[in-house]
């Protein structure tokens, strides 16, 4: 399986990689994950749909990497605190981008649900790393001694932040913004992880 995806990965340059990531999130939030074909992608990107098949297999892996090429890894922060890393995290996007993927994000949520494929997609490659990259991250703070080991709000973490994300827009009719995260950062996450 790995020899298999570094063969088919290695066939594109990581610049072109990055212009026909940016492709599908163009086309995505354009039309929606439903209509979204290999096709528009095909022409949209001037590639054949062989090239993106072999590539990324279907739609459902090529859109979900599309999504994790462009979030900033948690592996990268390592500010030294827990309130930095997670401010560091908040802070990962600027306002505009966070509005953009918010709306991206809300779309995808209802398709996931119709499409096991974006489903499982989903979790391999953008809920499984979080969660990985964010247990390092809360390890880290466990030894210096910020969070007792057995705190129950540990598992809870992720939820906390994805729910302040995705329901600013829900109960506030506002996209969620660099400002909203890091205070709600404040005021629920750190209290809870505190506790």
């Amino acid at each position: 399986m790995v020899a298999e995806a570094t063969v088919r990965r290695s066939r594109i340059t990581p610049e072109r990689e990055a212009e026909l990531y940016g492709a599908v999130l163009d086309l995505l939030r354009e039309v929606g994950y439903d209509a979204l074909t290999m096709d528009a992608v095909a022409a949209r990107t001037r590639a054949s749909k062989a090239t993106l098949y072999r590539q990324w297999g279907g739609k459902a892996e090529l859109v979900v990497k599309a999504l994790r090429h462009q979030k900033p890894r948690f592996e990268t922060i390592d500010t030294g605190s827990l309130r930095g890393d997670l401010h560091a995290m908040a802070l990962r996007d600027d306002d505009c981008h966070m509005e953009q993927n918010s709306a991206l994000m809300r779309g995808l949520m209802v398709a996931v649900h119709a499409n096991p494929d974006l489903l499982e997609a989903f979790r391999e490659w953008i809920v499984a790393p979080e969660l990985s990259g964010l247990d390092r991250l809360l390890e880290r703070a466990v030894q210096r001694g910020e969070i007792r080991p057995d705190n129950p709000a540990l598992g809870y973490v992720l939820h906390m932040l994805i729910g302040a994300f995705a329901t600013r827009t829900l109960i506030d009719e506002m996209p969620p913004t660099q400002a909203y995260l890091t205070s709600y950062i404040d005021a629920v996450v750190l209290p809870a992880l505190s506790a």
